[in-house]
Formats: structure tokens, C-alpha cells, sequence
């Protein structure tokens, strides 16, 4: 296959088979929030896991603290590079998806599903509105 083709396959896939789902929120750095009352559920997207490639390792220091919008929460790793996730509300981080210690592939075989990667007390609802919609989301990625 020749470098063109892998671009137009690429692009392709982006287009026709990016999974973004309708009932989430999202972030410029390609997090996914799910809100539920005060709680929101994190993760990277399809996109995110897609860019990273294989997911070896996810890392969640900051359980139990309060952070700001846009602070560092964690690190993902891949086979080749190592990523910052960064909060897309500010709130305190309650609970880890502790599957991931042991299962990190789960960010890329179901990045919405059980590749969760944490769950946070909102803390300023007001936010929640600064998180772009799904269509938002696909103008960013080219999809």
C-alpha cells in the first residue's frame, strides 16, 4: 500500500466509522464527558485511542483531589508515547476504573464503555457548557 493510499484509507476510516457517540460531551484534547447530575464520567475518544495506538498503561495519581478545569489527571501510555489527560471540569476526582490497571486495552477496544478512566464531583455546573457537542467535536477532528 502506498503512503497515499494510507492517507486515504485513514482519512476514510475518520470519516465513515468514527465512533462518536450523540449523548456525550468532548474536549479539544479528545476527552469524552459523560454528565450525570453533579457526576461526569471521563474518557479519551475513539479518535484519542485511535492516535495513540496501543494502550499499555493508564495512570491516576490525583483520586480523592480537587482540580481545576484543564489541570493534568492522569497519563495514558502507548507502545510509543506517553500522553497528559487533562480535566475537562473542575471537581474532585472519585473514582478510578481500576479495570484499567490491569486491562488498559480497554481504552481502545471499547474507549466509551468499560475504558472509562474516571469519575469526578462537578464542582462549577457552568462549565459544563464550554464542552463542545458531538458535532463541534467532528469539525475538530475532520470527521
Amino acid at each position: 500500500m502506498t503512503k497515499t493510499n494510507k492517507k486515504l484509507t485513514l482519512h476514510l476510516y475518520k470519516t465513515y466509522f468514527m465512533n462518536i457517540p450523540q449523548e456525550l460531551k468532548y474536549t479539544k484534547d479528545h476527552e469524552w464527558v459523560k454528565i450525570d447530575g453533579d457526576v461526569a464520567t471521563v474518557g479519551v475518544t475513539d479518535f484519542a485511542q485511535g492516535e495513540l495506538g496501543d494502550i499499555v498503561y493508564v495512570e491516576v495519581e490525583t483520586l480523592g483531589e480537587t482540580l481545576e478545569r484543564d489541570e493534568v489527571f492522569g497519563t495514558v501510555e502507548a507502545v510509543k508515547t506517553v500522553s497528559d489527560l487533562f480535566l475537562p471540569l473542575a471537581g474532585e476526582i472519585l473514582e478510578f476504573n481500576e479495570s484499567l490497571e490491569n486491562t488498559p486495552e480497554n481504552v481502545n477496544s471499547d474507549p466509551y464503555g468499560e475504558g472509562w478512566m474516571i469519575k469526578l464531583k462537578i464542582s462549577d455546573q457552568s462549565q459544563i457548557s464550554g464542552l463542545l457537542s458531538p458535532e463541534e467535536y467532528k469539525d475538530i477532528i475532520g470527521s
